[in-house]
């Protein structure tokens, strides 16, 4: 037996490199996973960031500074995906009160 889930239950995440959603968020989770799914992201992405900008960049070239960009953009963007999930959550939540 199968269980069907309703469309909303899966939100798209953000994506650039193709034209179908590949990833989605289970918008049915507890919040305290998306809330955990979203901390891991924000603090990887700041440790990051943090490590890029004490790093000299005479010694790196052009495509290196675009790659750590990229990596960050994406980070940042899962990141913003989940917190719009969460905001979703809590909108539906304060309609039924």
């Amino acid at each position: 037996m199968t269980t069907q889930h309703p469309p909303h239950r899966f939100t798209p995440m953000s994506q650039f490199a193709s034209d179908c959603p590949v990833l989605h968020i289970d918008s049915d989770v507890p919040l305290r996973e998306l809330h955990n799914c979203v901390s891991e992201r924000l603090n990887a992405v700041l440790k990051y960031l943090n490590l890029m900008a004490c790093t000299s960049l005479p010694d790196y070239a052009e495509n290196d500074i675009n790659t750590v960009t990229n990596i960050a953009r994406i980070m940042v963007q899962d990141v913003a995906d989940v917190f719009g999930v969460i905001e979703q959550r809590g909108f539906d939540m304060s309609k039924g009160q």
